[in-house]
């Protein structure tokens, strides 16, 4: 760590997550935020706080563990019941999806400006996503999605900007990244991740409970919550990337 990141550490400390009153999960897909947030946001809702799911692409081409002869456009619908029913297991009842397609077939500027309109609409603290800037991330969906995410967590509060997307402003005051290999600030989510568990498996189209995809799934984050815990000493963790509107412009040394 260098000297400037050190002092900046200290100076300018990343937020406590739990401080705010208005959270947003942002998911490329159905599942993903469970998948990389589910135990913190089971902590939130019990803790009172107001979580909202933003759900941007529809999931469509996920047909491995469907029900045999399943089509893109069933699937749709399977996954939305489904993502909803995740979201009832952590507590989460307002739940938002842009519908756009799965695998990178949209505009992305089409996908920033529905982001913003939701952003204006649920009016968030704080906005959560998938980290971008994670060297081995392949996954276009979900680099447009964190990409796209970070521009708005900047931007969202300028009225003239948010009103070329059609959207209103609103005071996000910062972002935290899931999937991330860089965290920086850490929530204590030991007897929350059953909770976790226990929504992914409501994703049955993409996690039967007898299957390979869940056991390796529960397997990892089971490791990465221990991980985590050491490093924060919290017994099980989890981490995120976060930044305030002090870090996101100028800071590079607050991206450490």
């Amino acid at each position: 760590m260098s000297l400037t990141s050190y002092i900046l550490k200290f100076a300018a400390p990343a937020p406590d997550l739990l401080k705010f009153n208005k959270y947003l999960f942002i998911g490329p897909h159905p599942d993903d935020i469970e998948i990389g947030a589910g135990a913190t946001i089971a902590k939130l809702t019990s803790l009172g706080k107001r979580v909202s799911f933003l759900i941007c692409l529809d999931g469509r081409f996920g047909l491995d563990f469907a029900p045999e002869g399943t089509t893109p456009s069933e699937l749709i619908e399977i996954r939305k019941a489904e993502c909803i029913e995740a979201a009832k297991e952590l507590d989460v009842t307002d739940v938002h999806f842009l519908g756009l397609s799965d695998g990178g077939l949209y505009a992305k500027e089409d996908l920033l400006s529905a982001m913003a309109v939701a952003i204006g609409k649920i009016q968030p603290d704080i906005i959560f996503a998938p980290d971008p800037d994670v060297s081995s991330e392949c996954h276009m969906d979900h680099l447009n999605v964190g990409n796209c995410a970070k521009n708005l967590a900047f931007f969202a509060p300028f009225k003239e900007i948010m009103a070329a997307h059609n959207a209103s402003p609103a005071n996000v005051q910062a972002i935290g990244f899931y999937m991330t290999a860089k965290p920086n600030k850490y929530v204590k989510t030991g007897k929350y991740k059953k909770k976790q568990l226990s929504a992914i498996l409501c994703h049955k189209s993409q996690f039967p409970a007898d299957s390979e995809a869940f056991s390796s799934v529960k397997t990892y984050l089971t490791l990465r919550s221990i991980d985590f815990g050491i490093r924060s000493f919290k017994g099980r963790a989890e981490g995120f990337r976060v930044l305030s509107r002090t870090h996101m412009h100028c800071l590079p040394e607050a991206g450490k």
